[in-house]
């Protein structure tokens, strides 16, 4: 009797449990279920969607907000732009965020490029002789002898030459014998002679005091004396003993190299801040702890179009020649100091086409702000235009922060 009295009694409960629930458990009336507001990512709030699914930057699955709870979801201060990120105190030690400020600051901007060594082309002579001859002796005799000013070149011998010497000499000589000559037109026409052939000799560069010996002496010169015409290095020789040579044969390139041309090429990029006698230093790896100084002297109207640089030279002085055509060393322009507003250049994310930087807006707010950046030297860039003087702003870890941005204004874009 006992056995069947206990699965009576179970039943007996079971009904009472489900007419309960089917009488007293039904809701009131006029109640129905909540129904989801939206969906987030539980690890990044701010991320929302209108259906159910896996966050696609963590691959969690969302959780659904229901009415009475997005409070917590929103915005702290719904006043800040699009793109602001909240971050913990704690996550912002997680990935190193640090800071800076926006501030003015004088600094002398220095753009280096890469410089080669050329002649100074207004210091360069070329040497002929100007009459068609032979070669007699040469004493200038090797590539890159150092000659100075008046310096015997070398001596030829002129056909041309001898025959205006004896012109010269005749009318010398009739000059004197008429000296008592009562008919003085003929004495005026016998001294344009004179004088006429004089001029020639000088013209084909035979120096005064060679002319004024013929004269003294009676005798013509059968040998002429070519000088140099400044103190320089021979960079080009075309002289020989027993030579032919033309009017127009070149015989000597004779350079000055007490100044010497730098050409620095700058890029296209840094271009804006080169000027004209803007004050330079160039130095060489041949010349360890060195330093020559020079300013600039031309900047070349056109920009290389292979290398995307611009070709500026210096005009730098040579003392005891120590720079020698076609080396190549670094130069570095110097600006003049100028009041600039700055922040460091890590704190610049450059998409190519749009700078940012993240303001600290305060309570773990960061806000991207678009900016026009200036010249950048010296660790720090130039802020044209996007920020104040005295804001704080993060200098690392800003990278991380731009991919929060980044995915949070995707998400608002899907809600």
């Amino acid at each position: 009797m006992k056995k069947i009295a206990i699965p009576i009694l179970a039943a007996a409960a079971f009904a009472g449990g489900f007419g309960y629930g089917r009488w007293f458990g039904r809701p009131a009336s006029g109640a129905t279920a909540r129904q989801p507001l939206f969906w987030v990512d539980p690890m990044h709030p701010w991320y929302k969607s209108n259906k159910p699914g896996i966050a696609p930057d963590c691959g969690m699955k969302l959780v659904a907000v229901y009415p009475g709870d997005e409070a917590q979801y929103a915005r702290t201060n719904p006043g800040l732009p699009d793109g602001t990120v909240a971050i913990s105190a704690e996550k912002q030690q997680l990935i190193g965020v640090q800071y800076g400020t926006v501030e003015f600051a004088s600094a002398s901007e220095t753009i280096r490029a890469a410089a080669r060594v050329t002649l100074d082309e207004t210091r360069i002579a070329k040497v002929n002789g100007k009459l068609d001859g032979w070669i007699d002796q040469v004493f200038a005799d090797f590539t890159g002898k150092l000659v100075k000013q008046g310096d015997p070149l070398l001596t030829f011998y002129s056909p041309e030459a001898l025959a205006t010497q004896q012109e010269y000499l005749l009318a010398i000589k009739a000059l004197g014998a008429m000296h008592d000559n009562p008919v003085h037109e003929m004495m005026g026409s016998t001294e344009r002679l004179v004088d006429a052939a004089r001029m020639r000799l000088q013209l084909w560069d035979i120096g005064a005091g060679e002319i004024d010996r013929i004269a003294r002496t009676g005798e013509p010169l059968k040998n002429l004396t070519l000088y140099s015409p400044i103190s320089g290095f021979v960079m080009e020789r075309n002289a020989f003993p027993r030579q032919r040579i033309t009017a127009d044969t070149t015989l000597y390139t004779v350079a000055d190299l007490s100044a010497v041309w730098v050409i620095a090429d700058v890029f296209e990029f840094e271009a804006a801040g080169v000027r004209m006698g803007q004050p330079a230093t160039l130095t060489l790896d041949y010349l360890p702890g060195r330093t020559f100084h020079g300013r600039v002297s031309y900047i070349l109207p056109q920009v290389d179009p292979a290398t995307r640089t611009l070709k500026v030279r210096l005009q730098v002085d040579n003392p005891g020649y120590a720079l020698k055509p076609d080396m190549y060393g670094q130069v570095e322009l110097h600006t003049a100091a100028a009041r600039r507003l700055v922040v460091p250049q890590s704190a610049v994310l450059d998409s190519g086409d749009r700078q940012t930087v993240f303001v600290d807006a305060g309570d773990g707010h960061f806000e991207p702000r678009a900016v026009t950046v200036g010249v950048r030297s010296g660790g720090v860039a130039e802020i044209l235009s996007g920020l104040r003087a005295g804001e704080r702003i993060v200098t690392s870890g800003n990278f991380l922060l731009d991919s929060e941005s980044q995915l949070q204004m995707a998400g608002g874009e899907k809600k």
